[in-house]
């Protein structure tokens, strides 16, 4: 994909004010909920795996929005990348700019993170009942806190692959913190990446059947 141009079923957008903080909306019709991606270690709206999830969830009849969490100044401080707070901040930013826009201003909103973007994903959705459901990839949620952990309420899937050790580790402590709705699932034969055949795709099943119970629970 060209790293110019978004993907043909989406377009994109600026949200951020100052910030310009460029982001892929794709809003199918008949839309049930609006997937805000938080990607990790510093990926952006180009992630090649986010996008390929992404265009599943649009298929499976969600709206996605895969935003750059930084600018690219901010880019070049290291630090940013693993500013769990800040992060968060840009997610929230993204959830009141989404409430706005008439394209999914009727959307309830979810949040897909992946590697230290499920940390910020969950930190974002702690205290704010707008979102409808949180689905992790791989994630690291004890980078979340164990203060957003407890309060937590949106309805949470962490999903780790079998091979990736202390990830699986790190994911059953969070979830023993957890107050709300939560599930582990392994998938086997995956690493951090979910980079072996067919695992990705195991990722999409289970997060877009977390995501369509749960947005429709909240639209009901």
């Amino acid at each position: 994909m060209n790293p110019a141009i978004p993907p043909p079923d989406c377009s994109e957008v600026t949200l951020g004010g100052a910030l310009g903080l460029k982001a892929f909306l794709g809003v199918p019709a008949g839309a049930k909920g609006l997937v805000i991606f938080a990607h990790g270690s510093g990926s952006g709206r180009m992630s090649p795996r986010n996008n390929y999830v992404a265009q599943r969830l649009r298929h499976a009849g969600l709206a996605t929005l895969l935003l750059d969490l930084l600018s690219p100044f901010e880019e070049a401080d290291r630090r940013n990348v693993f500013d769990i707070g800040l992060l968060a901040s840009r997610l929230r930013l993204a959830v009141d700019w989404a409430a706005a826009n008439p394209a999914t201003s009727g959307l309830s909103p979810a949040y897909f993170g992946a590697s230290t973007g499920g940390g910020a994903a969950i930190r974002a959705a702690a205290g704010d009942p707008r979102i409808a459901a949180v689905v992790s990839r791989g994630g690291r949620p004890d980078l979340a806190g164990a203060d957003a952990l407890m309060h937590l309420r949106a309805p949470t899937l962490l999903v780790v692959g079998s091979l990736d050790g202390i990830v699986i580790d790190l994911n059953q402590a969070a979830a023993a913190v957890m107050r709300c709705e939560h599930h582990l699932a392994i998938v086997p034969g995956a690493g951090h990446l979910f980079e072996e055949p067919g695992t990705l795709d195991q990722v999409v099943e289970l997060a877009s059947a977390w995501f369509l119970d749960h947005v429709r629970e909240k639209a009901s």
